[in-house]
């Protein structure tokens, strides 16, 4: 595959001729394509899985692309982005889908900065339908973010990207062991390795519209474990530019799906903030300026984590995970500090120096997250044991 911004005259699978790129994700490259035989421009989405997977999960992975082509074939809505066809080449597979003439959401965010609240409660009411249509289907998309959001000029959306979606009538496609999810818009259900149900859908739309109005995830942590343990355990940062909307932000990220705000309640409430004028948030402008690009982008790509890691995460009490979370942070902190150091050294370092950098603050980030969880359970496991020979000898000193 050529690496550059043009896909030269490669033809994939016989019929489709690439053109320039129009973006990638943890996932896969898209392209615009042109195919030969409905003389049409479709867009093209090359899967590329991350390096950290092992080949049984990229097995699992090429299945779930296809079911992608599938499921969204089965959703037939405006705001869902349309999939014509499904071809294999070297070994992967490639979708073919509508090409919507649109930017990414986490685009806009990136150059333009974050929109305005009857803008985003705009944006909001077109990928809710798309996530009701798609529950009416029986199909729980699990990974609503703003790159998966493509606006047009207008301000419409649309809902792409099916790839990690589950279906009711559909045989469970799971990498053993593993979750995988984007941290910042995962929900603390999923985050928890527990059973999970279409609410989770809301708690990712809930995210995905607080990073449009705000410029910045709600649970960022830099690292992806650490803002993990952000979306269990804290509430989210308080909003500085939400007004209207800030109630029902904070009721689709409840951490509870039982009370989270139902896909009815959030309709009425984004109608209501849709129908307000377009008032600029701050004298002066129609929108705040764009701040730093990697804010918006943070936490969105799709993450593997393994599930004994999650489930100890979920046994831990609220101050474990308080502490947790406390080195977490301060981790994530000192990794930006020796980024920024590396950085600067990057020109009198050698390729092995920094791998072998980076090598060792993975290591010691993985021992503060896995260590003190894994130490209290260790601990409760002893006080059980504890408890239950005194009670054993008790029942014996009795008889």
């Amino acid at each position: 595959m050529t690496t550059g911004a043009t896909g030269g005259e490669r033809l994939v699978g016989g019929r489709y001729l690439l053109g320039p790129e129009l973006g990638r994700g943890g996932m896969g490259v898209v392209w615009l394509a042109t195919d030969q035989v409905l003389r049409r421009e479709v867009a093209l989405k090359e899967i590329t899985f991350p390096v950290h997977l092992t080949d049984a999960e990229r097995a699992v992975l090429r299945e779930r692309t296809l079911r992608e082509a599938r499921t969204a074939a089965r959703l037939e809505h405006p705001h869902v982005v349309t999939i014509h066809d499904v071809v294999e080449e070297d070994g992967r597979p490639w979708l073919v889908m509508e090409h919507v003439r649109s930017r990414s959401l986490q685009r806009v965010l990136e150059e333009e900065g974050p929109l305005l609240p009857a803008q985003v409660a705009r944006l909001g009411l077109d990928v809710l339908s798309a996530i009701e249509v798609a529950h009416a289907a029986g199909v729980v998309h699990r990974d609503v973010k703003p790159a998966n959001v493509l606006m047009d000029d207008a301000g419409h959306a649309q809902l792409t990207d099916f790839g990690i979606a589950t279906t009711t009538d559909d045989s469970a496609l799971t990498t053993h062991g593993a979750v995988l999810g984007s941290p910042s818009y995962m929900a603390p259900e999923r985050a928890n390795g527990e059973q999970f149900t279409e609410a989770v859908d809301l708690w990712s739309l809930g995210a995905t519209l607080y990073t449009a109005v705000e410029g910045r995830t709600p649970f960022d942590r830099g690292a992806p474990m650490a803002t993990l343990l952000a979306v269990v355990s804290e509430e989210p940062a308080p909003m500085e530019a939400a007004g209207p909307l800030g109630p029902l932000l904070l009721g689709l990220l409840t951490k509870d799906p039982h009370d989270r705000t139902t896909a009815a309640e959030a309709r009425r409430q984004l109608t209501a903030i849709a129908a307000q004028p377009d008032a600029p948030s701050e004298p002066g402008g129609a929108r705040r300026p764009a701040g730093d690009a990697r804010e918006a982008g943070r936490g969105g790509d799709v993450e593997r984590f393994d599930l004994a890691d999650l489930l100890a995460l979920a046994s831990s009490s609220r101050a474990a995970v308080s502490t947790v979370v406390r080195g977490a942070r301060d981790q994530a902190k000192e990794a930006a500090d020796r980024r920024r150091a590396d950085a600067e050294a990057a020109p009198t370092r050698t390729r092995r120096e920094r791998r072998a950098a980076v090598k060792a603050r993975r290591l010691r980030f993985k021992r503060r997250w896995v260590v003190v969880p894994m130490v209290l359970l260790v601990l409760g496991l002893l006080l059980v044991v504890t408890a239950l020979a005194l009670l054993v000898t008790g029942v014996i000193e009795l008889s």
